[in-house]
């Protein structure tokens, strides 16, 4: 679902796919890749509404954008929370 402009930083969006860019476990946080080349950091609340132990670089992922931050963050073969 996309509202907006289109443009990532200024909408919401859901369901896209990334790639694991880096991952700190202590901090549950880290980075992923659009495919498109876009980085988008994610923090550890996003981390742990996807329910997710932890991720290895170059992983695919789901994440759900709002605005600039990722709110929502999970393995591409993990059921969606809806």
């Amino acid at each position: 679902m996309r509202s907006g402009t289109g443009q990532v930083g200024r909408d919401r969006i859901s369901g896209v796919q990334a790639t694991v860019r880096s991952f700190d476990p202590t901090t549950r946080s880290g980075s992923v890749l659009l495919d498109d080349g876009t980085e988008l950091p994610y923090d550890a609340p996003a981390f742990d509404a996807g329910a997710v132990r932890h991720l290895r670089l170059g992983q695919r992922v789901r994440i759900e954008v709002d605005g600039p931050r990722v709110t929502y963050l999970t393995i591409v073969t993990m059921p969606d929370r809806r």
